[in-house]
């Protein structure tokens, strides 16, 4: 009663969300379908409420219901998880388990035969991707390539600490270029040829795919 009547403005924001929150939840909602105002997003956030996670649900449904393209009980999902702002996908764990026990070079003609242009597991792991704000950047050397995963939006430095505190202090600059002109031109030469291998600097905006070298001072 005393934040409701308060003449503090923070006081009355922190009311109003925790107001919000607690009707939802005694109605059975989830907090993360309450509308938050932009001045409300930190006082949700210090709430630690596991309901404001994201989720994303996975329907295992039967071979036959996935090759058709359709399931009653899947679509029944993908409507509460629309009405709840989040995301949903089918997989057909039978199909996952015969894909797992293939020889990699047979995926390719399994999947093709089916219909199917990639796994379920690897639809999995980018909606979760897509869901959490994630990215991919990779790292490439003679002995080995690398990825690392920053939230959408980083900027070259800050994915530079991903790696080590010390690229993100004595940042200088990224030669970066992104993977799928690698795939297409075969090789980092070729893709320096076409005029595709470029230099970044601190306010670069690391993106999904991005191949980077990262210069520094020690």
């Amino acid at each position: 009663k005393l934040a409701h009547t308060s003449k503090d403005a923070k006081v009355k924001s922190e009311f109003n969300i925790v107001k919000k929150v607690y009707d939802a939840l005694k109605d059975g909602r989830p907090a993360r379908v309450v509308p938050v105002e932009e001045d409300e997003r930190q006082v949700l956030y210090e709430m630690h409420l596991l309901t404001t996670k994201p989720v994303l649900y996975a329907c295992n449904v039967s071979e036959e219901e996935f090759l058709a393209g359709f399931s009653p009980m899947a679509d029944l999902v993908a409507e509460r998880a629309k009405s709840e702002n989040n995301l949903s996908l089918v997989i057909c764990s039978q199909m996952e388990a015969e894909i797992a026990q293939l020889d990699p070079s047979e995926r390719g003609e399994f999947l093709a035969s089916m219909g199917i242009k990639e796994p379920g597991l690897n639809r999995l792991i980018r909606e979760a991707y897509q869901l959490l704000n994630l990215i991919t950047y990779f790292t490439a050397g003679e002995k080995e390539v690398r990825a690392w995963t920053v939230p959408q939006g980083s900027k070259a430095p800050q994915a530079a600490g991903v790696i080590h505190t010390d690229f993100e202090r004595g940042f200088i600059r990224a030669e970066t270029y992104h993977c799928k002109d690698l795939f297409t031109l075969k090789s980092e030469s070729a893709v320096k040829d076409a005029g595709k291998y470029r230099s970044e600097g601190k306010d670069y905006i690391v993106q999904d795919g991005d191949i980077m070298l990262f210069r520094f001072n020690v």
